[in-house]
């Protein structure tokens, strides 16, 4: 079940966690602490800066950011998270949708592999 971001704080905490770039968008994706809110729950926020365009452009962005979460995150989205998607200029609103939806499975993907130490 998805459950949309609000709060800045939940924002400011995705931000400091990991991300996966892709050509239509940035993914922001971290664990929640069992504290922080129920822990069954996928939780997603969207945002897009004034660098993606005027209001328009902006909220058609979010409009196709919004369609491709309800569509990719029931599935691939595990319970206890919260994903952040934060639009690019320009691409966000132009890629093709089937691409943008394999792009958040992929990210989504990446957020959750282990990362590779550091030496």
């Amino acid at each position: 079940m998805l459950a949309t971001l609000t709060k800045r704080s939940d924002f400011l905490a995705a931000a400091r966690a990991g991300r996966a770039g892709t050509p239509g968008f940035l993914l922001q994706a971290r664990k929640r602490r069992e504290i922080e809110a129920d822990p069954t729950l996928v939780r997603v926020g969207f945002t897009c800066s004034k660098k993606v365009g005027n209001a328009v452009a902006r909220n058609r962005a979010k409009r196709r950011l919004r369609e491709i979460a309800r569509a990719v995150l029931p599935v691939a989205g595990r319970p206890g998270w919260d994903y952040v998607l934060i639009g690019r200029a320009e691409v966000t609103a132009s890629r093709p949708f089937e691409q943008l939806k394999k792009d958040l499975s992929e990210a989504v993907e990446r957020a959750h592999s282990p990362r590779p130490q550091r030496s």
